[in-house]
């Protein structure tokens, strides 16, 4: 299977090449979004791709946003990309990695949503009881599932730092009440609607990521991705086992990879073995496939 680290178009401005997706100008309404195969891990894109991983993000987000329309608009536009990338060999290389997108305005705020109690909400918990500023019951183990499903949001670091957790008293004087109500509301319910779904497939959707932008009328949009695994933890059901950290089918796997290194977690990221690069790829796939039968 190819991989895809970089794309280049021609005849589209590149405006932003982040650490997984490269954002090109379509025209003053759109933009073309691919999902390379790059794999970031703690904040630092690491130097080889993950092959066919940005064709199973697009699709599986694909997915969900086609779910969760009855919810919430999303940033998907109906224009094909023969329209956009015209050279046949171009789009031949994007594969199903690109998608056109209605240009909005993003939030500066990462809605996520925590199901149960792992990754940096376990550290806080364990020093404080409670998740951005939401006390939970004591005496829960690692991987716990909540009592029902928290809004722990945090800020949108710029590149190469890291995004910091805040409180709803925060989100609110980045937003404003009401769309901080909106956007809270908005992924607990998105969040526990698929989460149900997951489960009945055999995925525990431990946690995750939502974006969202407001069109010109104001109007909220889910944007960026959905569900995949890269924006969330994905566990096999059938293995769960609290008081320990699960196996996942999502970039868990490298970073828990990467956690046995000599590395500072600074750039350069280090060079991953074959093997740990054709299992991550495995993983992604399979997600895709319980999620959606394809």
């Amino acid at each position: 299977m190819n991989a895809l680290h970089h794309s280049a178009l021609s005849g589209l401005t590149l405006i932003n090449r982040g650490k997984v997706r490269d954002v090109y100008e379509v025209d003053a309404d759109h933009l073309l979004i691919v999902a390379t195969d790059r794999l970031s891990a703690f904040d630092v894109v690491l130097p080889q791709p993950i092959p066919g991983k940005g064709e199973v993000l697009t699709r599986v987000a694909n997915f969900w946003f086609a779910r969760t329309r009855n919810i919430i608009p999303n940033h998907l536009s109906d224009r094909p990309l023969s329209a956009v990338v015209r050279d046949p060999a171009e789009r031949a290389a994007l594969g199903e990695r690109a998608i056109i997108v209605k240009k909005l305005k993003p939030l500066p705020v990462e809605a996520i949503v925590r199901g149960y109690l792992i990754g940096s909400g376990w550290k806080d918990y364990q020093a404080t009881g409670a998740i951005c500023g939401i006390n939970l019951p004591p005496g829960l183990r690692m991987a716990d599932r909540l009592p029902q499903p928290i809004f722990t949001p945090s800020t949108k670091a710029e590149a190469g730092a890291h995004d910091e957790n805040i409180d709803f008293e925060r989100t609110v004087a980045l937003l404003g009440p009401d769309l901080a109500t909106q956007v809270r509301d908005a992924a607990l319910r998105i969040y526990s609607e698929c989460a149900a779904y997951a489960l009945e497939r055999g995925i525990i959707i431990a946690d995750t990521k939502f974006e969202f932008g407001l069109d010109a009328d104001g109007r909220l949009h889910l944007i960026d991705e959905i569900l995949t695994p890269d924006s969330s933890r994905f566990w096999p059901a059938d293995q769960y086992q609290p008081g320990s950290s699960p196996p996942s089918f999502d970039k868990q796997f490298v970073r828990d990879y990467l956690e046995t290194l000599d590395w500072d977690k600074t750039p350069p990221g280090p060079t991953l073995p074959q093997d740990i690069i054709d299992r991550t790829a495995a993983k992604y796939r399979e997600a895709e496939t319980r999620l959606t039968g394809h």
